[in-house]
């Protein structure tokens, strides 16, 4: 990952937010230390509540991050060798490395160039490609990535045409919108991260399940503390020790309470990108219906252009990041596993072209007018 950082511009302002609600962050701190509760404290429970009316879903479970939070679902449906599991390559390993893990077989999906997420005919053709080598297709994961959610219609058809379970890996999407319905509330259960640099993100790690489903939920909260039946000491299962800690939820529960005005900032910053970048750059495109929450903003730029459109920035001192370099199919560790067809030209394609800009609430009118008259500039000149 290509990474250029300036003291002032930052791709992504955790300080800035911290700046704004210190004082409810440090007295949320104190009272946890106060009362002692570490690990599974009344502040978890109080957070769990609060997520799961945030997004309108019946239960709510945290974990330790967002790679349990996946894991925690397999586990939960037991899925296992010979069962194939499809995920998109182009994202981040975490979703792939979760099936392997479980023995059972990622086979690698393509996706829509437009959006950056999964494509449904390569879903289909993926399906397909499973069954011919002998296995038995189980669970479909699509990212939401960069903070837009997949598109949950076509691919909840071929779910429900398939007879599979769908999970929503929305590390980078909580508190997105898809027609109408919060991510959270869409498949069978949908998962996110709070890692630092998530939309919703705390000072450590941390992750969490949504389900309407009562026994999956039940099931989840046993497997996070070592497989517990009706306490620690009775284990009814082979579990995790994936326990969000209090410390953690508090610190959530002060950043969700500012979350909805960030994502309407997030918003506002992306609309201003857009309608001044959409003449001389390939912009992200949010279909109607859709609401991003904007985890980051990406660009696509020709291959042959963009390490000097970084080299430039670079000169500004203006921050970029390429998400993702290499997509999963051609990385050391997945080269053995299935994919869709011969190959997935979108996914190679996106890898060669994306680079994002800086995206976060606090991003400063005049510093975002800097980043746009560099683009210009840059544009203007090659």
């Amino acid at each position: 990952m290509t990474e250029v950082f300036k003291k002032n511009i930052q791709l992504i302002d955790l300080n800035a937010q911290l700046n704004f609600i210190r004082p409810n962050i440090n007295a949320a701190i104190n009272k946890v230390i106060e009362h002692g509760h570490y690990i599974l404290g009344p502040e978890v429970v109080e957070l769990e509540t609060k997520l799961a009316k945030f997004c309108g879903v019946k239960k709510c479970i945290t974990c330790a991050n967002g790679t349990d939070a996946i894991s925690l679902l397999l586990m939960a449906k037991g899925i296992g060798p010979g069962d194939a599991v499809f995920v998109p390559s182009f994202t981040f390993a975490a979703t792939a490395e979760v099936v392997a893990g479980r023995c059972a077989t990622p086979v690698f999906v393509d996706s829509s160039y437009d959006t950056f997420n999964m494509d449904p005919e390569s879903l289909n053709r993926a399906i397909k490609k499973a069954k011919e080598i002998g296995l038995t297709p189980k669970v479909v994961i699509p990212v939401d990535l960069f903070g837009l959610p997949a598109d949950y219609d076509e691919i909840q058809s071929i779910v429900e045409k398939n007879k599979l379970i769908l999970f929503c890996d929305s590390a980078q999407g909580f508190g997105a919108e898809y027609k109408g319905r919060k991510v959270g509330t869409i498949g069978h259960a949908t998962t996110t991260s709070f890692f630092p640099a998530k939309p919703l993100g705390c000072y450590g790690d941390g992750g969490a399940i949504f389900t309407n489903d009562d026994e999956l939920s039940e099931i989840i909260e046993s497997l996070r503390v070592h497989g517990k039946g009706t306490d620690k000491y009775d284990n009814v299962r082979i579990g995790l020790n994936s326990r969000l800690d209090t410390i953690q939820a508090a610190i959530l529960i002060e950043k969700l309470a500012i979350f909805e005005n960030e994502i309407d900032e997030r918003e506002r910053i992306a609309k201003n990108y857009t309608n001044m970048l959409s003449s001389m750059f390939k912009v992200p495109d949010v279909p109607l219906g859709y609401r991003s929450v904007w985890a980051q903003y990406t660009l696509k730029v020709e291959n042959s252009h963009r390490e000097g459109l970084i080299q430039f920035l670079k000169s500004r001192s203006i921050p970029a990041s390429i998400y993702y370099p290499r997509p999963l199919h051609k990385q050391t560790a997945y080269q053995g596993f299935p994919i869709a067809t011969e190959n997935l030209p979108i996914s190679e394609k996106l890898a060669k072209e994306v680079i994002s800009l800086p995206m976060h609430p606090y991003l400063r009118q005049e510093e975002q007018n800097e980043i746009i008259k560099a683009l210009h500039d840059w544009n203007y000149s090659k």
